[in-house]
């Protein structure tokens, strides 16, 4: 793994993070943690999709939708574990 890699990843998770947290009320992360939930993300969209056999094409854009969908699935788990 390059360090370009990791710049990557941190960026592309930072950005799906923010926008889950904006668009899941309730739980507010921070950077840090939405930066968190964004790598996270990625891996959840990324299985999910694969599971279901859906594309969002290749390239940054791709991969940053791919990482806002699994995001805001980890962000709604986590608010409905924090309401039990």
């Amino acid at each position: 793994m390059t360090i370009e890699q990791v710049v990557v990843w941190v960026i592309v998770g930072g950005i799906a993070g923010l926008l889950a947290d904006a668009l899941v009320k309730g739980i507010h992360v921070g950077l840090v943690g939405a930066i968190l939930v964004g790598i996270l993300g990625a891996f959840i969209g990324g299985w999910l999709f694969g599971v279901l056999g859906i594309t969002l094409g290749a390239g940054f854009i791709g991969n940053v939708l791919t990482a806002l969908v699994g995001a805001v699935v980890l962000l709604f788990v986590l608010r409905a574990l924090r309401r039990m």
